[in-house]
């Protein structure tokens, strides 16, 4: 059995949106990096309360197959990629 590694990488943002702003960022250039990047698993929490986690992306699945990429919070409907305005 092959082992798998999960890197834990502190990086603080001054409030909420922003954290969640950097970590969407983040995980998007590090997929384009490698295919073991997992998004969809992205949180983040305030620096006292690590234990309360908020979801970076909505990674509901998609009819068909898929998840969504859109953040955890859209209000659009589900979607496998961003929409460009």
């Amino acid at each position: 059995m092959t082992e798998r590694w999960v890197i834990h990488l502190p990086v603080t943002a001054p409030d909420l949106l922003r954290a969640r702003i950097l970590a969407r960022t983040a995980a998007r250039v590090l997929a384009r990096l490698s295919a073991r990047v997992e998004p969809g698993g992205v949180t983040v929490s305030a620096e006292d309360q690590q234990g309360v986690r908020h979801w970076v992306f909505c990674d509901r699945r998609l009819p068909g197959g898929g998840r969504c990429a859109l953040p955890a919070d859209h209000t659009a409907p589900c979607s496998p990629r961003l929409h460009r305005r």
